[in-house]
């Protein structure tokens, strides 16, 4: 399927979101419920699985819902098609907070490996697809980097990352080690493994984890500075307990009462 070049535009700073500028006959790809307006003239079609797949017949498509299932993603994305005889826009929005970045598959080797939440949209005729890590090790103790999205064509894809973002160049051998939740993407030439922290006393009690990512150079990684996963564990540790009365409660009344309630009725209850 050929490949749909799009205008876009970023707006916000914590809390962003991207508009697409699509020419007659373009269309764009979004996660489900990613979508926040859209100028009338656009007809929006959810698809089984991703985009890419509609000309490839029953098996493409529940190869594409296969791969989006794998990753723990919605089986469905929708396309946004300019239907009109004038240019039209349609924005997504970041879920949380954090910067949405625009990767030109094009520059980046035709391929971009990221976090299997971090896609947001992309121009028509990006393919979705999954990365498993090659090695056993990586597979039964990588947790958040052992499942990631593949994103590949010559688009334009865009991905979120929670937090501030780093960008690093990696030099042929350079090595970086990472929590595994902060790896938003990497290009497709990165050495990524899975590496134990070494120490017993600091795997309990360090608070980072048994194990952190390593990515190899040459290529780019993407870093984001907070993590979905630990943005809802420290509100999740936070809420009070409802069973037990074990629950620890900081700030006023009103912010222990009111928001911890609040919190864990969203939390659908922070039972232990």
């Amino acid at each position: 399927m050929a490949m749909d070049v799009v205008d876009f535009e970023i707006k916000g700073a914590e809390m962003q979101f991207v508009e697409v500028e699509l020419d007659p006959g373009e269309a764009a790809i979004g996660e489900a419920g990613s979508m926040m307006f859209m100028d009338a003239g656009i007809e929006m079609d959810t698809v089984f699985g991703d985009g890419s797949s509609q000309q490839s017949g029953l098996f493409g498509k529940l190869l594409g819902a296969g791969k989006r299932l794998i990753t723990g993603e919605s089986l469905f994305t929708t396309i946004f098609t300019n239907q009109g005889s004038s240019k039209k826009r349609v924005a997504f929005a970041a879920p949380y907070p954090g910067k949405i970045l625009p990767m030109d598959l094009s520059k980046l080797g035709g391929r971009l490996i990221c976090q299997k939440d971090a896609f947001l949209c992309a121009a028509r005729g990006v393919s979705l697809g999954i990365a498993l890590q090659k090695k056993l090790g990586t597979g039964f103790f990588g947790g958040e980097g052992f499942i990631m999205q593949k994103l590949e064509g010559d688009g334009l894809a865009f991905v979120h990352a929670g937090g501030t973002v780093l960008r690093r160049d990696l030099k042929p051998g350079e090595t970086l080690m990472i929590d595994t939740g902060c790896v938003v993407a990497y290009t497709s030439e990165v050495d990524f493994d899975i590496q134990y922290v070494g120490k017993i006393k600091t795997a309990l009690f360090g608070g980072e984890g048994l194990f952190l990512a390593k990515v190899t150079g040459p290529g780019q990684v993407w870093l984001q500075s907070l993590p979905f996963s630990r943005l809802a564990s420290r509100i999740f540790a936070a809420a009070p307990q409802t069973r037990g009365g074990g629950g620890r409660e900081e700030g006023s009344l009103l912010g222990g009462l009111g928001a911890g309630a609040l919190l864990g009725s969203v939390l659908g209850g922070s039972d232990d």
